[in-house]
């Protein structure tokens, strides 16, 4: 029985890239390889090509949640049955990111016959300068996979679609069980077109940015002991009292997503960061905590 040890509540990066047209594959391998400047990219089509196979034939996987002590965890809890670790940077729905130095010193750590998958689902956010990219580690770590997607940044999220970079015994691998047809091919095209405007992209998530870090500010002086976002979103640990913060947001028009543990609060228009922070002026009494460490499920 293999073991996979999945670092986040909830995975954030569902969908890689797989093309099924010529002329489509050839136009976004061009932009991928240029970005990232690796030479023959492979796509692969699905998380579920990762982690399918393993689940529907009953192998353990392990969820272990982020926190301080995240890494060292990690180490801990992997054995000689490992096969497969995840990694997203920023993590959802925390917002936190995962450090170059500490994770090229995990990758160090990390046995050779483990697979690494670094989800960088929400990196066109990150500006902190600390933050780990995976993009220089690829050739440097053969068992290092990088997955991107269309779904947040680029706003593609109905389309599905995304791409994985990684070495070429695990793309092949990935593709000897990959569903065809599987994206279609006005998903394609609208990735290509979102590609050819990176700079207007860019533009929309700096502002996005700015009202990150206007509520960021605001739920710290209101008292909250949250960590700083990096992603389109801010984390609210409630804890037991998640439901009830939720029906407060709620009341003000603001869709808060519950977990068992907070309250994840999506970034949007700027207008609405009052409403937003009347809202969790209500509810900064029923914060919990936050935990020192990371544990396993």
């Amino acid at each position: 029985m293999l073991t996979i040890l999945i670092t986040v509540v909830a995975t954030c990066c569902a969908t890689i890239l797989f093309l099924n047209v010529r002329t489509s594959e050839k136009q976004i391998r061009y932009h991928v390889e240029h970005r990232f400047a690796v030479e023959d990219a492979q796509f692969l089509r699905s998380m579920g090509q990762l982690l399918g196979p393993a689940i529907l034939s009953g192998n353990e996987v392990k969820a272990l949640h982020n926190g301080d002590q995240i890494f060292p965890a990690m180490l801990d809890a992997i054995t000689d049955r490992t096969r497969l670790v995840i990694v997203c940077s920023p993590n959802n729905p925390t917002s936190t990111i995962v450090t170059a130095v500490e994770f090229a010193a995990f990758m160090s750590a990390v046995p050779a016959t483990v697979l690494v998958v670094l989800d960088e689902a929400y990196a066109e956010f990150v500006v902190d300068p600390i933050a780990v990219r995976g993009q220089p580690l690829i050739a440097e770590f053969a068992n290092l996979v990088l997955l991107r997607t269309f779904s947040k940044a680029y706003g593609l999220a109905g389309l599905r679609i995304g791409y994985a970079i990684g070495a070429d015994y695990v793309m092949d691998a990935a593709r000897a069980v990959a569903i065809p047809l599987s994206v279609t091919g006005i998903a394609q095209q609208a990735a290509i077109v979102s590609l050819e405007h990176e700079d207007e992209l860019l533009e929309r998530v700096a502002r996005l940015n700015e009202v990150r870090e206007r509520i960021h500010d605001g739920l710290v002086a209101q008292g909250w002991e949250i960590p700083q976002p990096h992603g389109n979103f801010v984390w609210l640990p409630t804890g037991e009292n998640t439901a009830t913060a939720a029906e407060a947001f709620a009341r003000y028009s603001i869709v808060a997503r519950a977990f068992p543990e907070g309250l994840r609060v999506s970034v949007g228009e700027a207008e609405a960061v009052d409403k937003l922070l009347s809202a969790s002026a209500e509810v900064v009494h029923l914060q919990r905590s936050p935990s020192p460490a990371a544990a396993l499920d």
